[in-house]
């Protein structure tokens, strides 16, 4: 039994960080009903690339999900929304603080309806203090929490851009679900619902956890780069390139892997060396960049198969599905979807004994299953084609 079978979810999100929060519920088992603006609905179903009805993206995000459309500006529409969140035990929103209040749909309106009712609102700078109404991106979060002053090689030059909404999926997805789900249980052994806001920038400040212990103890400020040892700053935990250009990550922190690693390469006399920085780690790195010079990442790779020296291929993403431990693992998974066709996509992470993911259903189109859930949660067809006459649903 999946854990979260019989749990009902409204998504009132669009985008990347509730989208992705509510299909890792789903894959936990979760009914998850997506309300969408009649007029064009998720942004995200329209970013290019596209397939053919809708964008790639957005069929990844919004697998196992059934779309509804309601314009929550219009009067009638809030209320039809009411009477679903008396039918869900989860509302997941959004917007920026204090829109849900103005549209009528505030935790504490919501709660006279569904007394049980899990409120989460995922924001990028939390529902209150004086940052709660700016504006903002991943990258704004990143910034504001500290992290990005970490990201890169050298102190002398700007930080480094990640690449991946880490403040987005770390920051807000991740810590959407862990919240949901602690006041899931919470809620089964009080019957209290709760309004959990998840604020996308502090959802980021646990990454830096070590990094607070180290500044409490010598009061030296963390740095990016050169002589940090989780930034390139020692030899031995690294990133290095092979002769074709691609590269392996080199994580030998320990003597004993260190010296398993410098045997492979013929450089035994770097025993001592592996925590060299300035000058000397560059002449450490110099000789070891040397030796794997001459050898292709897949050739390495299959030298180090058995030998313990913490050393792995930096995969790209066209790599991974292929990759042998994922394909016997089942990390990826492949989707049909009926307009769109084939996805490679990651499967659940959540893995326990007896909860294998559900079977996939491909993303909705917008206001696809309206009238079926309007009809679930008790509308008649008189009130549904009022709503449709109103222009208020597909």
């Amino acid at each position: 039994m999946l854990p979260l079978q019989g749990i009902r979810i409204l998504d009132l999100t669009r985008l990347l960080p509730g989208p992705l929060c509510s299909l890792m519920l789903a894959d936990l088992g979760a009914e998850v009903l997506k309300l969408e603006a009649p007029q064009g609905g998720d942004y995200a179903r329209w970013f290019p690339p596209l397939r053919e009805q809708m964008s790639a993206a957005f069929a990844a995000l919004n697998r196992n999900k059934r779309s509804l459309s309601l314009d929550l500006k219009h009067p009638s529409d809030v209320e039809a929304c009411l009477r679903l969140v008396e039918q869900v035990d989860i509302v997941i929103e959004g917007f920026r603080p204090g829109v849900m209040e103005r549209l009528g749909l505030s935790y504490e309106t919501l709660k006279a309806r569904n007394s049980g009712v899990i409120m989460c609102s995922i924001s990028g700078y939390g529902q209150d203090g004086p940052m709660a109404q700016r504006a903002g991106h991943d990258l704004n979060y990143l910034a504001r929490s500290g992290l990005l002053s970490l990201f890169g090689a050298h102190t002398n030059e700007a930080p480094s851009m990640p690449g991946v909404q880490i403040g987005d999926i770390a920051g807000g997805s991740y810590q959407a679900v862990s919240s949901i789900l602690a006041a899931l249980f919470r809620r089964e052994r009080t019957g209290e619902g709760a309004h959990c806001d998840v604020s996308m920038t502090e959802g980021l400040l646990p990454f830096l956890s070590m990094e607070f212990g180290n500044l409490n103890a010598s009061e030296e400020v963390p740095i990016r780069g050169d002589d940090n040892i989780l930034r390139g700053g020692i030899p031995c935990y690294g990133i290095y390139q092979c002769g074709d250009g691609k590269a392996l990550s080199v994580g030998s922190l320990e003597p004993k892997f260190w010296i398993q690693f410098i045997n492979v390469l013929g450089l035994p006399a770097l025993a001592s060396e592996q925590m060299e920085t300035g000058a000397g780690k560059e002449r450490v790195r110099a000789q070891v960049e040397a030796v794997l010079a001459q050898k292709t990442r897949d050739e390495w790779l299959e030298i180090f198969a058995t030998i313990d020296a913490c050393v792995e291929p930096v995969l790209t993403l066209d790599e991974l599905a292929e990759d042998a431990h994922f394909v016997e693992r089942g990390a990826f998974q492949t989707h049909e979807h009926p307009t769109e066709g084939s996805f490679v996509l990651p499967r659940s992470p959540f893995r326990m004994t007896d909860a294998e993911p559900p079977a996939h259903v491909g993303a909705p189109g917008l206001g696809e299953h309206t009238v079926d859930i309007l009809k679930e949660c008790g509308f008649d067809d008189e009130e549904i084609e009022s709503l449709r006459q109103q222009g208020c649903i597909l």
